[in-house]
């Protein structure tokens, strides 16, 4: 247990789908403090490296244990119940940041923030596109669309941003399948969240995720909500 709970605060440094290589191209590395709200480094890292490295290429990481235990970054310092935790494309790790190998497109974001759970926030909407687009640890799964209109264009336009299946809200949806559900907001308000599929599953399993507001902003912008664990608004 106390490995598993070290393993979900993202600070252990131990050394459908389809797969991704991870010897080549790029991934992208954010450092945040407290939900996103401080960003701290965004940076492009080469692919092939672990996440460990990936974090140590753009800040100074302090450690434990070894050399196994992230610490601190740039100085900030676990304490009581505030400790750094890391998503790769949108998924709270499962592993140490010396287990995790970085493919090209992956995202890997390390956040300092506090904890009631260790296993807390599970997925998360900043990495939009991703999961989608990456899945994790190299593999994708097949990826939904769901709207009341799939024949929007917008909605067309995120479907083949994804790139995903477009269906109408009612439809059936794969248990396998990443699923995103669109709808548009008449008060101008946005909300955007994720969830497991199934609580308590590992990352990479499927994901569904809500979002009522501009559908345009979803299919145009690189990260449309960077940063943020969820949106409501």
């Amino acid at each position: 247990m106390r490995r598993l709970a070290l393993a979900a605060l993202g600070a252990v440094a131990l050394a459908g789908c389809s797969s991704a290589t991870s010897g080549s191209g790029r991934a992208t590395v954010w450092v945040t403090r407290d939900r996103g709200t401080i960003v701290l480094h965004v940076a492009k890292v080469p692919a092939g490296l672990t996440a460990m490295q990936g974090l140590q290429r753009v800040a100074k990481v302090g450690t434990r244990y070894g050399g196994r235990y992230v610490r601190s970054v740039d100085g900030v310092d676990e304490h009581g119940r505030r400790a750094w935790f890391y998503y790769v494309n949108g998924y709270l790790a499962d592993r140490g940041a010396a287990e995790y190998r970085l493919r090209a497109g992956d995202l890997e974001w390390w956040d300092f923030r506090p904890w009631r759970d260790p296993a807390q926030d599970p997925v998360v909407v900043g990495s939009f596109p991703e999961p989608f687009m990456h899945g994790y640890d190299g593999k994708r799964r097949p990826a939904v669309v769901a709207a009341f209109d799939p024949r929007n264009p917008f909605v067309r336009k995120v479907a083949r941003r994804l790139p995903a299946r477009a269906v109408v809200a009612t439809a059936k949806i794969p248990g396998d399948a990443n699923v995103l559900f669109l709808g548009g907001a008449l008060t101008g308000a946005t909300r955007f969240e994720a969830r497991l599929r199934t609580t308590g599953a590992p990352p990479g399993s499927p994901v569904r995720m809500l979002f009522l507001g501009d559908m345009q902003r979803l299919a145009a912008a690189r990260w449309p909500f960077r940063f943020h664990y969820e949106v409501r608004r």
